[in-house]
């Protein structure tokens, strides 16, 4: 059997698309706007017209009411169809339009009428307040329907009143005039209309192409859908508009740039300061994958313009895969001392194997002192100076890479770095940065030395390093601590400019500098200064009757300081010297 297919049932509601959805809705207040203005113009119409009618038959009877002959035959004459009073009034009547002219005298008995028959008879309505002296302006019913109505008082020559007149103007007269005005309205709302409706439809258009037909539902799900991928991905993104202002941050933003929703508003140099960051999401630094440093962090930033004006930055946190960068080129340094330091080592196997075979002992022995005391006198001579481990070991390591390449690398005599430091890996970071970009810049020279010293005054640790390279030129000395700028090729990790800007960031957060200049002898020398650095010393106690003291504990035989086994433990201790022993 054919399966039924489903009966579509009719929905009812309003349709889905915004396009339609607009133009219904507009289509609708258009239609309401013309029905209110419709009803607010009919309403009052009514009134007015009322209020002429009763204003026409008051004008009517004051002029009747101002002719002396009138007053005269009222009082010189009797209520009659053939009398002067009829024959007046009659004339009035027809010339003015009005449905009736009635003159009656202070007992309220008609002298004139449209109907002779009610000649010589009292009014059907109250005329007190004309024979008072009053003018009357009402819309009342009478012997000849409703009609709207003006009574004024009639005076002789002297002033007193001997009757009134009383006009009346048809009502049907004045509704027809309502009824006529109606569809000409009617006419002018439904244009009103029809131009509201073709408005309404141009702009639904203009909707339906700016919202690629969309329907409110779906627009308000790519909304709930952008705030939950915004703020959920781990990447910073930053909206500008067309003046520069900031108008939407995710949460990685705010984390990344160290600011928060006070933010948005107002323009990038007032949410993030000057700087190189400042530039680069502004547009005035151009390119793909910026490098930016904010704060601690490595940022590596992208732009792109929208179609309204502004643009769309959007940042990456490159802090950890610098750190890993950096360790991967230690590694790598590690690597090479321990080449070099196998190549050294076999050679000296080869040689003390050849002192053996030929048998000569006392050279073989002396040989082998020679050996093991240059290693650890050196190690020992880094420990004494520079007290922290960390220090002491990445100086010991970085010496054999140094000798490796050709290069010296001295620690000089006025060393002295107290195992105080307030933040080791702070100073490990400024150290290899600087240590690094001096071997890269005397490597392959002649006569290549470089000297790192390290001291404390209180507090504060002052580092210098000097090269042999081929120094800096004076207009570089403030440019080679922007982020992203180097003269050197990239390393395999990623890109260079990181580590000088780096340096000078740490410097500052502790209150402190980083500056070039150039070293006696030529090349350069960078000095850089934290204030604080180094915590204050711990109070000594005075030894206890019988105590050894600690410095001659340290010297205990068969017993090493810490720090010396430290230094003695790194595989690139034969590769430091002192200056004292370069001379």
């Amino acid at each position: 059997m054919t399966p039924t297919p489903p009966v579509r049932r009719l929905r009812l509601g309003l349709p889905r698309r915004m396009f339609s959805q607009v133009l219904l809705m507009q289509v609708a207040i258009a239609a309401g706007v013309a029905v209110l203005a419709t009803g607010l113009f009919l309403a009052p119409l009514s009134d007015q017209l009322d209020d002429q009618a009763m204003r026409r038959a008051l004008a009517i009877a004051q002029t009747t009411a101002a002719q002396p002959q009138i007053a005269e035959d009222l009082q010189g004459s009797k209520p009659s169809v053939d009398g002067p009073v009829q024959a007046e009034t009659e004339r009035i009547r027809k010339a003015s339009g009005a449905e009736y002219v009635v003159v009656m005298d202070t007992r309220g008995v008609r002298w004139s009428h449209t109907d002779p028959k009610q000649i010589g008879r009292v009014v059907s309505t109250d005329p007190r307040q004309a024979l008072a002296g009053k003018e009357v302006m009402e819309i009342d019913s009478g012997t000849l329907g409703r009609s709207a109505r003006g009574k004024v008082p009639l005076r002789d020559i002297d002033g007193r009143v001997v009757g009134a007149v009383s006009v009346g103007i048809e009502y049907d007269s004045v509704r027809a005039r309502l009824f006529h005005a109606i569809p000409g309205l009617l006419a002018y709302a439904g244009g009103a209309m029809a131009v509201g409706a073709l408005a309404a439809w141009l702009i639904s258009r203009r909707v339906q192409r700016q919202t690629r037909d969309l329907a409110f539902s779906d627009i308000a799900a790519l909304l709930a859908e952008r705030e939950a991928v915004l703020h959920g991905i781990r990447e910073g993104v930053v909206a500008l508009d067309r003046a520069g202002r900031v108008r939407l941050l995710n949460d990685e933003a705010q984390r990344l740039l160290g600011i928060g929703e006070e933010a948005v508003g107002r323009s990038l140099d007032e949410a993030l300061g000057a700087g190189r960051t400042t530039d680069v999401l502004a547009g005035r630094v151009t390119g793909t994958d910026l490098l930016t440093v904010r704060g601690q962090r490595v940022l590596v930033a992208n732009r792109m313009p929208t179609d309204d004006g502004g643009a769309v930055a959007t940042l990456r946190d490159r802090t950890e895969l610098e750190q890993l960068g950096r360790e991967l080129d230690s590694t790598h340094g590690l690597l090479d001392a321990l080449r070099a330091q196998d190549h050294e080592h076999a050679n000296r196997m080869h040689t003390l194997l050849g002192l053996l075979e030929l048998e000569m002992f006392d050279d073989a022995v002396e040989f082998v002192g020679e050996v093991v005391g240059d290693h650890r006198a050196t190690a020992e001579q880094v420990a004494e100076k520079i007290r922290d481990p960390l220090l002491a070991a990445l100086l010991v390591g970085k010496a054999t890479v140094a000798a490796e390449r050709g290069v010296a690398l001295l620690v000089s005599d006025r060393t002295l770095l107290p195992d105080r430091l307030v933040d080791p890996r702070g100073l490990v970071t400024v150290v290899g940065n600087l240590v690094d970009n001096a071997l890269d810049a005397v490597a392959g020279t002649a006569h290549a030395r470089v000297e790192v010293e390290l001291r404390a005054e209180g507090r504060t640790a002052i580092l210098r390093v000097r090269d042999t390279g081929p120094g800096i030129p004076a207009e570089q000395h403030e440019l080679i601590f922007t982020e992203g700028w180097s003269t050197k090729k990239p390393p395999a990790h990623g890109k260079r400019g990181i580590g000088l800007p780096l340096v000078r960031r740490l410097a500052e957060r502790q209150g402190g500098s980083a500056r070039v200049a150039d070293a006696e002898g030529g090349g350069a020398e960078f000095m850089v200064v934290l204030p604080e650095a180094l915590a204050e010393p711990d109070p000594v106690p005075e030894p206890h009757p019988g105590q050894v003291p600690e410095a001659e504990h340290a010297r205990v035989p068969g017993k090493q300081p810490p720090l010396e086994r430290a230094a003695t433990a790194d595989t690139g201790a034969t590769a430091v010297a002192t200056e004292e022993e370069s001379r």
